[in-house]
């Protein structure tokens, strides 16, 4: 998802997206220790995703100036 697209997005709806990414990436993360992931650079999209949603939920959050 891009900037752009969870900008868009109100604060409680980043919130779950944040939440159900961060679920996502640990599913993930355990299935490759698990050797059962094919597609290793899904973790690495996922982790971009997260950090999108934290900066755009800060950005929401801060006061305007």
């Amino acid at each position: 998802m891009k900037a752009e697209q969870i900008r868009e997005l109100s604060v409680e709806e980043i919130s779950k997206k944040l939440r159900d990414s961060r679920q996502e990436l640990l599913d993930l993360k355990l299935r490759q220790q698990q050797g059962q992931l094919e597609k290793t650079h899904e973790i690495k999209l996922l982790r971009r995703d997260v950090a999108r949603c934290e900066t755009v939920l800060a950005q929401k959050a801060a006061p305007a100036e």
